[in-house]
């Protein structure tokens, strides 16, 4: 029998990654799995190997880079899908192939087009075909939370006697309700009687705001596995958040009896870091990990914690990684220092990484007094983890100059290759005038679907990290870039994201020029 307690299963990079707007490499990718297993959750859903060549690559490279955690490939039903996904994790320290099909009645006639008969003929070969890859299959019922009971009992007790050592029960729409919810999953758990060494498992969507209470009820009802996401990332409204689920186990001992097993104190940095590489913000009033999670303004409050934290807060800020006090770093600070600040925001870098990113923190501390958490963030991420496609325009030099009534003029020199190229544009402002420019010089004039700047600490003298977002066809690529002038950061993010475009068109067999302008 199992050892009792709750696994967590991350599904970030999968899940987590199809947020709108979420587009990450692989580079960016490592990162996070690596800050995954210091955080020691179970299973770290890598991705879905045959969804794109991209995707296959970043759950092979994760499969034979980071140990400790399951590595876990979704795959269909299909035998090309669970092919792709043994291919993908075949180099883990522990592989596991997740393959699923929707069960609910609306699903299987209007999506799939298919029998009940033909569902469970469809689970029988994917989960035998899965199982003759690797020991560790989990079977997902898409959309449970809608589907029959009846039904369910036997699409899992057939998973199990096709060798599935994990059921997922999952509310794919957010449907459910937690009391109910908790009901129907042990309705599930009743009418299969699985053997005692099968783990059951959920996955919530938070269409509902109802992902983690589901979630948490479904852990009374005997479920030891979750499946959630950092800061709640995912489809629609998002998963389950996993610092929100751990948090309420170990918090509340009296009423869930079970707990994880993650190391809860790097909860914070890992926030920081998955919200850093996504670009999606986590808000300040965010349960666990807002800025704000441990804030205290009113004065009753205040005096509370004065007397006794306990009155005011039901955990410590240590608990999860919050910071207490700040390690302030300057042109004074020493490589040690300096490196251990970066292992202690959730970074996972390489000699020449580190090389790399030592040298843009002693050049900015020539431009700044302090340099805060945010601005060393940003600077990894925007310079030092860039991934470098095979055609990479760089900013060499710029200028602008503002004229009256808001009009402004931007003169953009970029390097292709081995050869610099210069051109100028007017436009409705200098940001506005530097992309005209810079399109002229790229012969793409993709679409600006979101612009977004903010100080990466709340000092005057602070760095503007500029988020962007280009679309191109179907092509939609997201890029950043960091600077102590915000148009500097403007200009580098619209680089950054145009080399993406050049990349994902490249991955696509694509080629991009001017007559892909308009």
């Amino acid at each position: 029998m199992p050892e009792d307690w709750v696994r967590i299963f991350d599904t970030t990079l999968r899940d987590g990654e199809q947020s709108a707007g979420v587009n990450l490499n692989t580079a960016e990718k490592i990162q996070i799995a690596h800050q995954l297993a210091k955080l020691r959750v179970d299973i770290i859903e890598a991705g879905f190997p045959a969804a794109s060549p991209g995707d296959m690559e970043a759950v092979s490279t994760i499969a034979r880079e980071v140990r400790g955690p399951v590595i876990a490939g979704l795959a269909r039903t299909r035998p090309a899908d669970i092919e792709a996904a043994a291919e993908a994790v075949r180099h883990a320290e522990k592989p596991r192939i997740h393959t699923f099909i929707a069960t609910s009645p609306i699903h299987m006639e209007h999506k799939l087009k298919m029998t009940p008969d033909q569902v469970l003929e469809e689970v029988r070969r994917a989960v035998t075909q899965a199982r003759s890859f690797v020991d560790d299959v989990e079977f997902s019922a898409e959309d449970a939370s809608r589907s029959e009971i009846d039904f369910l009992v036997k699409v899992y007790s057939l998973a199990i006697e096709c060798g599935a050592t994990t059921l997922n029960i999952p509310d794919t729409v957010g449907y459910a309700a937690p009391d109910e919810f908790g009901r129907f999953v042990k309705a599930i758990l009743d009418g299969v009687k699985a053997p005692p060494e099968i783990i059951w498992s959920v996955h919530c969507h938070n269409d509902l705001g109802l992902a983690v209470a589901n979630s948490l009820e479904a852990v009374r009802a005997g479920v030891r596995q979750v499946e959630c996401t950092v800061n709640g990332l995912g489809e629609r409204a998002g998963n389950a958040s996993m610092e929100e689920i751990v948090m309420a186990l170990r918090t509340r001992p009296d009423r869930y009896g079970v707990a994880s097993r993650l190391e809860t104190s790097r909860l914070y940095s890992t926030s920081k870091l998955v919200s850093r590489l996504t670009g999606v913000l986590v808000p300040p009033n965010k349960a666990i990990v807002g800025e704000n999670a441990f804030a205290h303004e009113a004065g009753i409050h205040q005096h509370g914690i004065l007397c006794n934290r306990a009155t005011y807060e039901i955990m410590k800020p240590e608990d999860v990684g919050a910071p207490g006090t700040a390690l302030v770093l300057g042109k004074h600070s020493g490589r040690h220092a300096f490196l251990k600040r970066l292992e202690a925001l959730g970074f996972e870098l390489d000699d020449d990484q580190k090389e790399k990113a030592f040298r843009l923190f002693k050049d900015l501390c020539d431009r700044k007094k302090t340099v805060s958490d945010g601005d060393i963030e940003a600077l990894v991420v925007d310079e030092v983890l860039a991934v470098v496609p095979e055609r990479r325009f760089e900013l060499k030099e710029y200028s602008v100059q503002v004229a009256g009534r808001g009009r402004a003029s931007a003169s953009i020199t970029l390097r292709d290759g081995t050869s610099e190229v210069t051109d100028a544009a007017a436009g409705n402002g200098p940001v506005d005038a530097a992309y005209s420019a810079i399109r002229r010089l790229v012969g793409i004039s993709p679409e600006l679907t979101s612009y977004r700047i903010q100080a990466t600490s709340e000092r005057s003298d602070a760095m503007g990290e500029a988020v962007i977002t280009l679309r191109l066809g179907d092509l939609k690529a997201q890029g950043r870039g960091a600077s102590t002038d915000v148009i500097e950061a403007s200009i580098k993010a619209y680089v950054s994201a145009v080399n993406r475009l050049y990349a994902l068109a490249a991955a696509k067999g694509e080629v991009l020029n001017g007559e892909n302008a308009g």
